[in-house]
């Protein structure tokens, strides 16, 4: 019979307790609690703190990736024009502004090729923006002016849904560059919320009236699917539409930011077990659902908007110990 000291060697540990230095791959028997032990490595997903904005804003819009980002426009003490870059270390404030300040805009595309359209000023906005890199150029604009609109797709297939024009909109409109064309409506009017994907397979999630409706857009209709776990809106998403990520926002009841973080498989979704550091409400976020951003947003306490930016990662490694049965 094949023992563990024939194949590696050395005999099982015999402990009172667990030992306090530890190397992967090590097996031990505590005595006192009667059980077999191993120290193993596993995955799991956490957020970790990135490098802070150089202008702390709320209620932005968002492209590109984790390690290659635009922040554009929003809210400081007053709407706000200015872009920002991130590089996966640090935040610059980029000398482009957009041509008309707003907030509670909706975004798509990359660092270097971003869509902004929609949000909010002295009036709900229909405008349309695209960066090259270098600066910001007035495209043709929605069909609908509103606010907390969610968004999907590239600076030349872009995805606007839902928002607030008032009252709370259903309404979905494609752009491909040169035209924004209505599509097919939501079936829940909802506006703050999160969405995922490209133009033509999306991810519609949350929002308010507060909800945990998801919808999924196959590129000609809007079909329910699975709810989320957590209620919520003013939160925020990123990924595709089979895997998605959504996190943040704001919770009716009780009344509160929120940390949660979601995890969308394609099918249903799943609470992780650790939430963003800071809780807040009208952030932005980028990225995939392996590599995400957070940036910016509500945090609350105090009230003026966060600076604060956390980088999601699905792969990272720890150590835990397992008992063997």
């Amino acid at each position: 019979m094949t023992t563990y000291y024939g194949l590696y060697g050395q005999k099982v540990q015999y402990l009172a307790s667990d030992p306090t230095d530890v190397q992967i791959g090590q097996v031990w028997y505590n005595s006192t609690s009667a059980t077999l032990k191993v120290r193993a490595v596993s995955t799991v997903n956490a957020w970790a703190s990135g490098g802070n904005m150089s202008t702390g804003t709320r209620g932005s819009g968002a492209a590109g990736t984790q390690t290659a980002a635009l922040g554009f426009g929003g809210y400081t003490s007053t709407d706000i024009a200015t872009t920002q870059a991130y590089n996966g270390t640090s935040w610059t404030a980029l000398p482009a502004n957009m041509n008309t300040a707003r907030r509670l805009l909706a975004g798509s595309g990359t660092q270097t090729a971003a869509l902004g359209f929609g949000g909010i000023s002295t009036i709900f906005l229909s405008s349309s923006e695209s960066y090259d890199g270098t600066s910001w150029t007035n495209t043709p604009s929605l069909n609908t002016a509103r606010s907390g609109l969610a968004s999907a797709g590239t600076q030349t297939a872009a995805l606007g849904f839902g928002g607030f024009t008032p009252p709370f909109s259903n309404v979905s409109e494609s752009f491909n560059g040169s035209t924004w064309t209505n599509t097919p409506s939501l079936n829940t009017s909802r506006a703050f919320f999160g969405g995922a994907g490209t133009q033509t397979s999306a991810l519609a999630f949350g929002g308010q009236p507060y909800t945990t409706a998801t919808e999924s857009w196959n590129g000609s209709s809007w079909t329910s699917v699975n709810s989320m776990n957590t209620i919520r809106a003013e939160l925020t998403g990123t990924g595709l539409q089979t895997a998605a990520l959504a996190f943040g926002g704001f919770t009716p009841s009780p009344p509160a930011n929120s940390t949660a973080t979601e995890l969308w498989n394609g099918t249903s979704w799943t609470s992780n077990p650790t939430g963003l550091a800071t809780a807040r409400r009208a952030l932005a976020g980028t990225g995939t659902q392996s590599l995400g951003l957070a940036f910016g947003g509500n945090p609350g306490v105090p009230s003026s908007p966060s600076n604060a930016t956390e980088e999601w990662s699905g792969t990272v490694s720890a150590t835990k110990t397992v008992t063997v049965t």
